[in-house]
């Protein structure tokens, strides 16, 4: 796979020009599915070498295939990626990032800076559409309120039930979300009991997003599927075992 996505890129002069009836979108498509199968030989392997080093595979994937969108699209191109807060908010601002990992925030921030701009979400308490554990059902779940020291709290406090802070535009805002406190992340799955140490980890706010909405009470996103069965032909979950 490594040899013909070499061929491919080195041959996409030629593919193009080939009686001008090459489609663009084609073979970008085609270039991408080659560069997909290579990254996930790679990530697959590493999940057996530890979380760190396939969660940076798999987020360096994302941004490598950001990269490629808009060099294919061009100057005139604007892109809007929606993620959780754990891939697009700058790592190096958060506890993992201090543990050795990087996610697409960081590394969209390290080449595009200013002209890139990362909105986070956080909300205090509600509900949300969540497994249990890999393979099981979707479930409506109600939302824990916030921990005391987090931010989802500290926006509590404040009796709005929905407001947009932007840590660029006052000192004072800036110094609070600068102070290192606890932040929430729920991903596929949602361990209330054990929420302390499975969904929470520290973070400087106002370094980690260019904005942060915040919507005190949310309510659960309705499924498509009522349970997340394994697909057909009996295939785990492409984010298998890790829970985001």
């Amino acid at each position: 796979m490594v040899a013909q996505l070499i061929e491919m890129t080195r041959r996409a002069a030629d593919l193009a020009s080939r009686d001008g009836r090459l489609d663009p979108d084609e073979f970008f498509t085609a270039e991408q599915n080659a560069r997909v199968v290579k990254n996930a030989e790679q990530y697959y392997r590493a999940m057996f070498s530890g979380r760190i080093s396939s969660w940076n595979l798999r987020d360096r994937h994302m941004a490598e295939t950001l990269d490629q969108l808009i060099a294919h699209l061009g100057p005139p191109g604007k892109i809007v990626v929606w993620a959780h807060n754990s891939h697009l908010g700058d790592a190096h601002a958060t506890e993992m990032g201090r543990q050795g990992e990087w996610n697409v925030g960081h590394l969209v921030r390290e080449k595009y800076g200013s002209e890139a701009v990362s909105i986070g979400f956080t909300t205090y308490t509600g509900s949300v559409t969540a497994a249990s554990n890999w393979d099981g059902p979707a479930e409506q779940k109600r939302v824990q309120p916030g921990l005391h020291g987090s931010f989802e709290a500290l926006f509590h406090a404040t009796r709005m039930p929905k407001f947009i802070v932007i840590p660029g535009t006052s000192d004072r805002v800036s110094g609070i979300l600068s102070e290192e406190q606890l932040e929430r992340a729920i991903g596929v799955i949602y361990l209330p009991h054990s929420e302390r140490v499975s969904h929470y980890f520290r973070a400087r706010l106002a370094d980690q997003f260019d904005a942060v909405i915040h919507l005190d009470e949310t309510q659960a996103l309705q499924p498509l599927e009522i349970t997340s069965k394994r697909e057909q032909g009996g295939e785990v979950p492409e984010t298998y075992p890790w829970a985001v």
